[in-house]
């Protein structure tokens, strides 16, 4: 085979992945019971078939585990560029998706590559059938899940002076300490009130200018604000994968001079596997309480 011919090969396998990929994407859009939601095969089932179907197209290339393992996370970089573009997705996103991606179109090529070998047809036909009926179950089955994240924080400062500091706040000016957040990712900069009562409107203010919008549902001075989202900014990051459905912060007054401050969130997901996004989803919640209770935790000991 000449250089031109391994050339093309290479190329369609790359093209008609992806391409079966993104029309399956499609696919899936249409099944769906739920439109917005991702479900777990786009990011697990689909690659898996792209990488099956790149290993069909490279089978007479008598290719060695590295370079499938280097073609295979090419073919990965090619279909993030396009999700970017057909998909709209953000880079935050695409970086949290990413591992998703390399992973199963790598199981996807050596898998392909050891059912190819055998030759077995009816066996190869089984297999990929088998993928594809989980592919269409999965579109159509209910995808619903809530998650609550709470963390705690010990404030050297009475209940009273750290209740200041938790229905609004001043701007935070410290460097940001969560990678994502440093790589661009919105991170919260002040809450503003529009009073201090229940029913009352609440910014929580975010970099970039993106604003959360809020109703204080709870206000017991000294002990508990909760919060309802009203609305949440249309960033590419979160819109359409994560809703921030709620927000809680309770104060424990220890009777030594210091206050137990607790941040609870409630979320619902909109992306799958959960066993992934999910640990990512915690992840971020959790660094936004901590980026808050920590300036609450500095402006109320200052004092």
């Amino acid at each position: 085979m000449n250089t031109n011919t391994e050339n093309f090969t290479l190329i369609k396998g790359f093209f008609l992945s992806n391409l079966f990929g993104f029309s399956l994407i499609g696919i899936s859009k249409l099944l769906l019971l739920h439109p917005g939601v991702f479900v777990y095969t786009e990011f697990v089932v689909i690659p898996l078939l792209m990488g099956v179907i790149s290993a069909w197209c490279w089978k007479d290339l008598d290719l060695k585990g590295k370079q499938l393992t280097t073609l295979s996370c090419l073919n990965g970089i090619i279909a993030i560029v396009l999700s970017a573009f057909i998909l709209d997705e953000g880079v935050i996103c695409l970086i949290i998706v990413s591992p998703l991606i390399f992973a199963f179109i790598v199981t996807g090529v050596f898998t392909g590559k050891a059912m190819f070998r055998k030759n077995n047809k009816n066996l190869n036909i089984s297999i990929f059938s088998l993928l594809l009926l989980l592919f269409v179950a999965d579109s159509l089955a209910t995808h619903h899940h809530e998650n609550m994240v709470s963390d705690v924080m010990l404030i050297n400062a009475p209940a009273k002076e750290v209740w200041k500091h938790v229905v609004a706040f001043e701007k935070i000016e410290e460097k940001n300490k969560f990678w994502l957040f440093r790589m661009g990712m919105p991170s919260p900069v002040q809450a503003t009130v529009d009073g201090y009562y229940q029913g009352a409107g609440r910014k929580c203010i975010f970099s970039n200018g993106y604003i959360f919008d809020e109703k204080i549902t709870v206000y017991k001075p000294g002990q508990d604000l909760t919060f309802e989202i009203v609305s949440q900014p249309q960033d590419p990051e979160i819109m359409g994968h994560i809703d921030i459905l709620r927000g809680q912060f309770l104060l424990k007054d220890n009777g030594d001079g210091t206050t137990t401050l607790t941040g609870n969130s409630w979320y619902r997901l909109y992306v799958f596997p959960l066993w992934y996004y999910d640990t990512w989803a915690e992840s971020i919640t959790r660094n936004v309480h901590l980026r808050v209770m920590d300036h609450i935790k500095v402006l109320s000991e200052k004092r």
